[in-house]
């Protein structure tokens, strides 16, 4: 059994304010990176950083799902003034570009040369990353998803060297997030929770973590959702809840969730974490033959009673589909994606290299049913 965590990890309220000793008596960087996206500059938590780094140059392209010809123009650029360390502050997305940064920092060719697990010949750069949202986990996993813009095809770019050497866990950093960031990013790690505690590579040292992040999200995302700002409690408890899915999923897997939110993701440009909300309790039914007696030992954990495992199950997925309701969660026809496309995200979907890791054996058929269901 491995479970593999190699990040530095520095957790609370304030520790933002110890970057600028941690690059400079840890990392020992002389020359950072930062990689971030516009709506971070537009929210003003840059200037929770800037005072730390005098001077440092800041990347600030970064779309919603980061696209390979994005990377490949920055990493060029990056090389005429080769960095030492890149600092991701954001979301998923700009955690995963900086991680896609800091591998052509050292790599030479265009970031869809690696996709795949370890296809680096050089170490990556060393990575800092500092979320701002409470769902992404990449602060604490080995991958970068990056959006092959000519296959329109999320790629998974893998290896341990991947791994952040820090990463800075803020709950302060996401007071001020809006509500339906709240409950997407909320709802996006739950989804890392649970499909890592259902996915086939599970272990009994990634269900620990996943069940604990289950807890710990469920109990603090409707308080996180009221008053974000003032509900200290809930904000690090959601924090703390993604962070350790993040654990979970990073040494076991995902499942068909992803599979599908991703072809998604790359095919329309929908946020990873509103697709995830979206279809999880959909693949959540559709897997329940396979594994209910599993989930309901998950349901029980968060409080459900029922002595029937089918039975309390099912209660665990009507749990998330009454929570995503009264957080704002839009449905599968909100997204305005047409029926005719279904055969396209099924075919993607099956492709993804997580779809051996459901529960339940999954062909292209499959998919579609999950699609229909969801829609209708």
């Amino acid at each position: 059994m491995l479970f593999h965590m190699p990040a530095r990890l520095y957790f609370g309220s304030g520790e933002i304010n110890h970057l600028s000793v941690i690059i400079d008596e840890y990392l020992k960087a002389k020359n950072p990176v930062l990689v971030t996206d516009k709506g971070i500059v537009h929210s003003g938590l840059l200037e929770k950083v800037l005072p730390q780094l005098p001077g440092i140059k800041i990347v600030d392209e970064i779309e919603a799902n980061p696209k390979s010809d994005t990377i490949n123009k920055i990493a060029r650029e990056m090389h005429r003034h080769p960095p030492d360390l890149v600092i991701g502050l954001g979301g998923g997305s700009p955690l995963d570009a900086g991680k896609a940064l800091a591998l052509l920092g050292t790599n030479n060719g265009n970031i869809e040369d690696y996709e795949g697990k370890e296809k680096y010949k050089k170490d990556p750069l060393p990575f800092l990353a500092i979320p701002t949202t409470c769902g992404t986990g990449s602060e604490v996993t080995w991958v970068s998803v990056i959006t092959d813009v000519n296959r329109k095809f999320k790629m998974s770019i893998k290896g341990p060297k991947l791994y952040p050497a820090v990463s800075i866990i803020d709950p302060d950093l996401i007071k001020t997030l809006p509500q339906s960031i709240i409950a997407s990013t909320g709802l996006d790690a739950l989804t890392h929770a649970v499909e890592a505690y259902l996915s086939k590579p599970a272990t009994f040292i990634t269900d620990h973590h996943a069940v604990k992040a289950v807890q710990l999200i469920l109990g603090a995302i409707e308080g996180a959702y009221e008053d974000i700002k003032t509900h200290h409690t809930d904000r690090e408890n959601l924090m703390f809840g993604s962070t350790i899915a993040g654990f979970a999923f990073g040494n076991s897997d995902v499942t068909a969730v992803h599979c599908i939110s991703e072809s998604i993701g790359a095919l329309y440009d929908i946020p990873h974490g509103v697709a995830n909300s979206i279809f999880l309790p959909h693949v959540l039914s559709y897997n329940l033959p396979a594994c209910f007696e599993k989930m309901a030992t998950l349901a029980r954990q968060v409080g459900i009673k029922h002595a029937d495992d089918r039975a309390a199950a099912g209660e665990l997925i009507q749990l998330i589909k009454a929570l995503s309701n009264r957080l704002g969660i839009p449905v599968f026809k909100d997204l305005k994606i047409g029926k005719d496309q279904f055969e396209k995200i099924a075919g993607m979907s099956f492709e993804n290299n997580s779809t051996p890791s459901n529960p339940r054996k999954l062909q292209k058929e499959d998919y579609l049913e999950i699609l229909e269901n969801a829609y209708e």
